[in-house]
């Protein structure tokens, strides 16, 4: 059934006659339209009214026969509807002057509502005054308020209709696109740093009327990376790189819209090559003295097992180096390998080198020692002593193994260049090797010293090292003189550089000459430990040139030889050897204990005893006053005493502490930084943190 009137509204007259008309599925001639209300325009988004109509269904229906009118002639639908409109409606004078008083009235309406309050539209600040009260603004962050022509400096203030208001932003902050492109050192890469730009509009937030606003901005970003792909080719050219260009990682960079970084070019690394090594065909190395079972007591009938050849034994297999591929920069320059070294063998003592291959010409225990790419060989012949080592037997010294069956008394000297083992108690005796020591019994009041020979190239090495860094110096500095103007070329011909050098030493490096004199005592003491003639060649160079009044003239190229000879050797005392040495003993009293390698003690301890481990040191049971030192780290069971006995365990500043039990007044050095406990305490590990203070786990 259809509807016979409707209610409809619209922007306008117009607008909601048209609406209805629809609603209704009707021509407008087939409709009554009343008008209800007009439409009214309010004040500031307030107060706004839409037009109103009323149509109801009256006269012909569309499509039906017009019936004739009784009297005269009646007028359409259409006319009906115009006539009515043109009688009802006030005249366009009058609508004018209604409409005006109907805006005035909805204007009066609408300001009553705003009284006393503040908004903003379109970046500009509104304010509507009361008598009864003031409006307020907050002034928020990037926003400058001019009232009357002056900048408010306060966070909020008052606002009224009679201020000159106006704010000020900055509107528009544009960052344009910033890159560039760097060869990396190694040149094996062109990295393209990009960081996009971007455009950020600004404008202050419209806020509704209230009495108290908060000024706000809002901001819209665009970001825009103007990178283009002929600028970064371009770059690239500039830069000589042609050589392993990735075209995706610059498509990759010209469309990113965040910072970043892009390898567009790779080289090829070097590939690193081998340098010779050999290949072990035999078991060298003894096994490490006395031996602890699971419960950690020591089994005699497992100790010192020595391995042994016969006569014609392969005893390992030398290897030539193996050259490493050359790689190719970005700017496709040849990157040359490392380059490697080959072995350098010294077969003595019944070993030879037979079609790289170590062969035994002599029956007994092989020995292999390596020191990077130097080599040592031989066959250790083996003494054993039946009895103790004494007046009767005097003192022992052998190039091999020894072993003593007996003890070795008082003031007695062992040497040895292999391994020793002495079944009982050493007593103020002196033990030297350059392998190993297992002591079985007691060490009282004696000296046991492991890898002599290792621990003075080390030594010498250090020394070397710090020699090295001056000798540079000093070239710098005559190469300097030299060629200043003041000197002359001939100046040094015949009396060569000594003169100049004499006071450089004394003006300059006046430091220098102690570590010469204390070079050639370590040298002169141990050369009988000393393998290699080098290390006494470099120290007769030094002298000659340094200390004495040589006949040699000394020349800028004699003194870059000799900087370059200390640093090889310096190198290579910084190589550990191969195999370490190590001392193992039970227990140890009022006695020394020196190795380059680890230091065992796996008895009851050690009293008033001097340790140095050149690598680890373990003490399984205590120790008691003295001085112990592991290079690599110390584990000890308990130390210190109740009576307060002085006791220090020392490690260097990269090592730690272990200790199952610290008595109070122990002293713990790691490095030089010392710490001396103030009460018992257990199982701590202490060590050093990176303010160079000692800190307990």
């Amino acid at each position: 059934m259809q509807m016979q009137s409707i209610i409809s509204q619209g922007k306008n007259i117009e607008e909601a006659i048209h609406l209805g008309l629809e609603l209704l599925e009707v021509n407008k001639r087939d409709v009554d339209i009343e008008i209800i209300q007009q439409a009214k325009k309010g004040f500031a988004g307030l107060g706004r009214k839409q037009a109103i109509v009323k149509l109801s269904l009256g006269g012909n229906p569309s499509g039906a026969e017009p019936t004739a009118p009784e009297h005269g002639n009646t007028p359409s639908m259409d006319e009906f509807i115009d006539t009515f409109l043109e009688s009802e409606s006030p005249k366009a004078a009058d609508m004018a002057e209604i409409e005006q008083n109907e805006a005035n009235d909805t204007v009066e309406m609408e300001m009553d509502e705003l009284a006393g309050k503040a908004w903003v539209k379109d970046s500009q600040i509104h304010v509507k005054d009361s008598p009864n009260k003031y409006a307020t603004v907050k002034i928020g962050e990037g926003i400058q308020l001019m009232k009357n022509n002056e900048l408010v400096t306060e966070k909020s203030t008052i606002v009224s209709e009679r201020d000159h208001l106006m704010l000020n932003i900055k509107p528009l902050e544009t960052q344009y696109t910033v890159w560039d492109v760097r060869v990396e050192k190694d040149k094996l890469s062109a990295i393209l740093e990009v960081k996009p730009g971007f455009k950020v509009e600004r404008r202050v937030r419209d806020i509704e009327p209230d009495e108290h606003i908060e000024l706000s901005v809002e901001e819209t970003k665009e970001v825009t990376n103007t990178l283009k792909y002929d600028q970064v080719v371009r770059m690239l050219e500039n830069l000589r790189v042609i050589y392993g260009i990735n075209h995706n990682e610059i498509i990759r960079a010209i469309d990113t819209t965040e910072p970043g970084t892009f390898e567009i070019a790779t080289g090829k690394k070097a590939e690193p090559g081998k340098n010779g090594w050999i290949d072990l065909k035999v078991e060298t190395d003894p096994m490490n003295g006395l031996i602890e079972d699971e419960s950690g007591n020591v089994d005699f009938r497992e100790t010192n097992v020595i391995p042994s050849v016969e006569k014609g034994t392969i005893i390992a297999t030398l290897h030539d180096p193996i050259p490493g591929r050359p790689g190719i920069t970005v700017t496709n320059e040849p990157l040359p390998a490392k380059q490697t070294h080959p072995l350098k063998v010294v077969a003595k003592n019944g070993i030879i080198e037979v079609d790289a291959k170590l062969v035994a010409t002599e029956s007994g225990r092989p020995s292999i020692e390596q020191r990077g790419q130097l080599v040592k060989a031989m066959i250790l012949p083996k003494l054993v002593h039946q009895g103790n080592v004494d007046l009767a037997s005097g003192n022992i010294r052998f190039n091999g193994d020894v072993e003593i069956i007996g003890e070795v008394e008082e003031n007695m000297l062992v040497e040895a260049g292999g391994d020793v083992f002495i079944h009982k108690a050493t007593s103020e005796a002196t033990i030297t090797t350059s392998k190993s020591i297992v002591v079985k019994g007691n060490v009282i009041s004696s000296e046991l010293s492991a890898g002599k020979n290792n621990m003075l190239v080390v030594e010498l090495g250090h020394l070397l090292g710090i020699m090295h860094v001056q000798v540079e110096k000093m070239i710098t500095v005559i190469k300097q003189l030299t060629t200043s103007p003041a000197f002359k070329s001939n100046d040094f011909s015949v009396t060569g550089l000594q003169p100049l050098i004499r006071i450089l030493l004394e003006k300059k490096f006046y430091n220098f000459l102690p570590y010469v004199k204390q070079y050639q005592e370590v040298v002169e003491k141990g050369r009988e430990y000393i393998e290699g003639e080098e290390w006494h060649q470099v120290g007769v160079s030094i002298k000659q040139i340094f200390i004495v009044l040589s006949n040699q003239v000394t020349t800028m190229e004699r003194l870059t030889n000799l900087s370059q000879k200390m640093k090889e050797l310096s190198d290579t005392s910084d190589i550990p050897v191969e195999p370490n040495s190590y001392i193992t003993v039970s227990d140890t009293i009022n006695s020394s204990l020196y190795c380059s390698g680890d230091i065992n003690i796996i008895g009851k301890g050690c009293i008033n005893t001097k340790v140095h481990a050149g690598g680890k040191l373990h003490v399984r049971g205590i120790v008691r006053g003295g001085e112990v030192y592991g290079r690599l780290g110390a584990t000890i069971h308990e130390v210190g005493t109740n009576s307060g006995t002085k006791t220090i365990v020392a490690v260097p500043k990269d090592q730690k502490i272990q200790l199952a039990k610290a008595f109070e007044g122990t002293v713990l050095k790691i490095g030089k930084i010392s710490y001396k406990l103030q009460e018992e305490r257990k199982h701590i590990t202490a060590r050093l943190n990176d303010n160079d203070q000692i800190i307990f786990e």
